[in-house]
């Protein structure tokens, strides 16, 4: 098992620079070390002068100089600092990067939407109970609202709004206690967005919402509902009833009435007119505030990429911005970035443990990888073509950095990761040298398994244990869930890795203390309700 890593995220959002340092034990534990956070806003002249302020950006490095104290302190391996709205729109954002870049050595990256929309996702998606299948997830930011409808997990529609808290307070000029005319005026706002981009929402009235980001977590905290699974709620009813009480207060008295930091008391008036006309909209009851966000998000991508295989190399260091590029293609195309990256990191364990099999040259990882994440984009044009369509898009999509060789065969892996073997009819196919072609095959072979190992979405298989015989392989599949495992599929998945390879694969669940006793209980189950 590979040691425990050092990693930390850092979320400069609109309202707040945000730090939080974890120890990942697997892609699946991490445990948080330290959280800090910095009351800079960087959306202060961001949405109205569209430039940061001298000012800003020095308080700006002096938060990061503080940070990266902290992750000498706590020897901090891996570390990714992300910028959102308020970057993204400022004309000098690249006076702050190369400022914290010189005084810290921490390069921060400026996120789009799809990307910001997609961590947030990823940490709702990892937080919540499989029983919880959330239908809408919402992110009120300083900067932007960010909105993904989604089903079964899926993104089926994914808006990004210019209604942030800070940027909706400074155009608009409404500084502490709202009167009805600016109430009107934030509401008019709103209203006018929701229209011209969704004028036909569904009643999700009965659906489960989740909200992100700290204007949501403190509303939960004056408007609580009650905690499902452990997670704070806002019932939406309660804060309409005491809407005008919030709006009412000034800066100071929101502080002394609702214990909100300065920063949250000055946005916390807009937030609620938000998060109040959204329910309106949408029909919501409730929102289910798990406390998570983009900087979850950033720590799930860091543990699942150190924890991918059974071997943490030097070199998968260097994955990381082309991973980063796939994914930002990926969420274009709304994919399903739980299940992307579950399979990607079972596609790692594979490629690790069965490489006395397969002998294939390690940087063959990379284009591997890369397909575990772009595998289902082609289901947004067509879903019986999808893997034609997948091909197409790879083809021509913007990937940085990425070689047009490996681009070629990342092509090739979604071509074939479903049915259809590789056949030297096809155009792109029969292009390829032998080497390339065998390469092909032999990588299209494990992609296959992975794709089936969570073949039902759920990532309920923790972990993979290769054993390899004279005669056969053995895939030991861990997983704590007493449900049936899709062994049936992984059979059907693993008979081109047989051709290929001229081995026997089977698959059969580990028998640890813990899924044993789980199945001991589902029998138990089954014998008294016969």
């Amino acid at each position: 098992m590979a040691a425990p890593v050092r990693i930390a995220a850092i979320d400069a959002g609109s309202n707040a620079i945000r730090l939080v340092i974890a120890e990942a034990k697997s892609s699946a534990e991490i445990q948080i070390l330290d959280v800090e956070r910095a009351p800079v806003r960087l959306g202060h002249r961001a949405f109205t002068k569209r430039r940061f302020s001298r000012s800003t950006i020095d308080n700006a490095v002096h938060a990061f100089r503080r940070f990266k104290q902290l992750l000498d302190r706590y020897g901090v391996q891996h570390c990714r600092a992300v910028a959102t709205s308020a970057a993204r729109e400022a004309r000098n954002r690249d006076d702050l990067i190369r400022r914290i870049r010189r005084a810290t050595g921490i390069e921060l990256e400026v996120i789009d939407s799809s990307e910001e929309a997609r961590l947030v996702r990823s940490a709702i998606l990892g937080a919540l109970s499989h029983k919880l299948i959330p239908r809408l997830i919402v992110d009120l930011g300083g900067g932007s609202l960010e909105i993904s409808l989604l089903r079964k997990r899926t993104p089926e529609k994914i808006f990004a709004l210019p209604l942030g808290s800070v940027r909706l307070m400074e155009t608009l000029g409404i500084y502490g206690a709202l009167s009805e005319d600016e109430f009107e005026r934030v509401q008019h706002r709103v209203f006018s967005l929701f229209r011209s981009v969704w004028p036909a929402p569904p009643n999700l009235s009965g659906a489960i919402a989740v909200a992100s980001g700290g204007n949501a977590e403190a509303l939960a905290r004056i408007a609580p509902g009650p905690r499902v699974a452990g997670i704070a709620t806002i019932n939406l009813r309660l804060l309409r009833e005491r809407l005008w009480g919030i709006l009412g207060l000034d800066v100071a008295e929101r502080m002394d009435v609702l214990h909100l930091r300065r920063d949250r008391a000055e946005v916390i008036g807009v937030a609620a007119v938000v998060f109040a006309s959204l329910a309106q909209w949408l029909r919501l009851r409730s929102l289910l505030v798990p406390g998570v966000g983009v900087k979850e998000g950033i720590l799930w991508d860091l543990a699942s990429s150190q924890f991918s295989g059974a071997v943490v190399s030097a070199y998968a260091a260097r994955f990381q911005p082309l991973l980063r590029e796939a994914r930002r293609v990926a969420a274009r195309f709304h994919y399903e970035a739980s299940h992307a990256e579950q399979v990607r990191r079972l596609a790692g364990y594979l490629f690790d443990q069965l490489a006395p099999v397969h002998r294939l040259p390690y940087e063959l990882r990379l284009p591997l990888e890369l397909a575990t994440i772009l595998h289902d984009v082609g289901y947004a044009i067509d879903s019986s073509s999808h893997h034609k369509h997948g091909e197409y898009i790879v083809r021509h999509a913007h990937i940085p950095g990425l070689a047009e060789s490996d681009r070629l065969l990342v092509a090739c892996l979604i071509r074939y990761h479903g049915k259809a073997n590789p056949d030297p009819q096809h155009k792109l196919y029969s292009s390829l040298g032998p080497r390339r072609r065998a390469q092909v095959r032999a990588l299209t072979s494990i992609l296959r398994i992975a794709i089936a190992l969570d073949k039902q979405r759920r990532r309920a298989i923790q972990n993979v244990d290769v054993i390899i015989g004279k005669k056969g392989i053995l895939l030991r599949l861990h997983s704590s869930d007493p449900k049936p495992l899709p062994i049936r599929d992984c059979h059907r998945a693993a008979k081109l890795f047989e051709e290929v390879f001229g081995r026997k694969i089977r698959f059969g669940r580990a028998r640890t203390a813990r899924t044993a006793s789980a199945l001991q209980r589902v029998q138990v189950r089954t014998h008294r309700a016969a």
